[in-house]
């Protein structure tokens, strides 16, 4: 089966916005072992989109739109398929009564532009969307289909997933299943590596390699006949990657690095307090997206300033004056003083030059220091990294939760 993906949306053609779905519908699309020839950007113009749907079926079986499917004059994209198809726009009763639910319910009268979005193309199966006011529909016709989505990511995302895939996978005739492999503290490059072979060599199952923003992540897909044979197919091939790639795997399945350094934390009974410099807090955020962390997390402290470090953590003011704020000593000094006055077993800190200033020969743009206590023992890591202040902050508080994950993961194993 070839696809092909149209975005619609005008303010995707000015750059207002990133066309995320697009990128997120491919990558579905190639773990069912769909073909993905061609992706395309319109503006929200009837004749443009309808034209767009035109040459997109003289090349492709499957062709799925995002956007379009709004209240406003300019979400056309159902009429545009409409137009395509020659076919009527027919009110459906259930989603009309969706609709009417939905705006009754906060007290809103549902007025003409929502009760556009109750219309579709004649013969369209409705589908359901739990998370917005735009139902989302599949056509069939001639051998080809149609899947018309709405457009924020937030309501693509679950359609995909709950009907979408599930309506793929029974016209191509087979199951498809998937482990995902989370990856932190190595490259992109590095790991593709250590596992060249195995991607080179891949054929069913499919590895795929992608870069998130917390780290790096490979899905294994196998598809078959049956989820017993698709799973015998995976479960080597996952074991192989992991094997290969050993502790830069801290886990397998849809889970975060916070997520995981927080249970392995809970599990062994370890109270946790973070000192932090220039990330600002954004470790204590990372900790506290987990639900229960409160079971053991103590205090963080923002130490951006000297003053701060020395009056809040008993940094050593001479030590400063000698190795300056950004160093393995200070470093060193923030976790201890961390958990001593937050009384906790663990305690990470965060040192470094941000940016876009500040940065010496000796110090430059990007150098950080991670310290970790651990019942005790302090240590220290050294971090050269790159990119934008956001980049640098944000890669420190990886490379600080990865640390710790990879102690408390060796300390497990004893």
């Amino acid at each position: 089966m070839k696809a092909e993906i149209i975005a619609v949306g005008t303010e995707l053609l000015m750059g207002e916005i990133l066309n995320s779905n697009s990128r997120d519908i491919a990558r579905e699309l190639y773990n069912l072992g769909i073909d993905v020839y061609h992706q395309s950007v319109v503006g929200d113009n009837l004749n443009r989109v309808s034209k767009e749907l035109e040459t997109a079926f003289e090349r492709a079986d499957l062709v799925i739109t995002t956007g379009g499917l709004g209240p406003t004059r300019d979400d056309l994209t159902k009429e545009a398929a409409a137009h395509f198809l020659k076919r009527e726009m027919i009110l459906d009763e259930a989603s009309i009564k969706h609709l009417e639910d939905f705006f009754g319910s906060r007290g809103l009268p549902l007025n003409e532009g929502n009760k556009r979005q109750a219309y579709f193309p004649e013969g369209a199966k409705i589908i359901p969307n739990e998370n917005g006011t735009a139902p989302a529909c599949i056509i069939e016709f001639d051998e080809k289909v149609l899947v018309i989505l709405p457009g924020p990511p937030r309501e693509v995302i679950p359609l995909m997933e709950k009907y979408i895939i599930p309506y793929l996978e029974k016209r191509t005739g087979k199951v498809f299943i998937s482990d995902i492999i989370n990856i932190s503290g190595i490259g992109e490059g590095h790991m593709e590596e250590k596992i060249m072979d195995i991607i080179e060599a891949q054929e069913n199952p499919t590895v795929a390699p992608y870069a998130k923003e917390h780290g790096l992540t490979l899905r294994v897909t196998a598809s078959a006949s049956t989820e017993q044979e698709a799973r015998l197919l995976l479960e080597p091939v996952v074991k192989k990657v992991c094997d290969r790639l050993g502790m830069d795997v801290y886990a397998i399945g849809d889970t975060t690095l916070e997520a995981v350094v927080a249970s392995l934390l809970i599990e062994q009974n370890l109270s946790i307090s973070v000192a932090e410099s220039c990330s600002g807090g954004l470790l204590a955020g990372r900790l506290i997206n987990y639900p229960g962390i409160s079971k053991v997390f103590k205090e963080g402290f923002i130490t951006y300033s000297n003053e701060s470090k020395i009056n809040t953590l008993g940094v050593d003011s001479k030590i400063l004056s000698k190795y300056g704020a950004v160093s393995e000593e200070v470093a060193k000094q923030m976790a201890k003083g961390a958990a001593d006055r937050a009384k906790s077993d663990v305690a990470l800190s965060i040192t470094g030059i941000a940016g876009p200033d500040g940065g010496t020969d000796e110090k430059p743009v990007g150098l950080v220091y991670i310290g970790l206590y651990l019942l005790g023992e302090v240590k220290v890591m050294k971090m050269d990294s790159w990119g934008s202040r956001d980049n640098v902050r944000r890669r420190a508080v990886s490379q600080a939760l990865d640390m710790l994950r990879r102690e408390l993961q060796m300390r497990a194993s004893k």
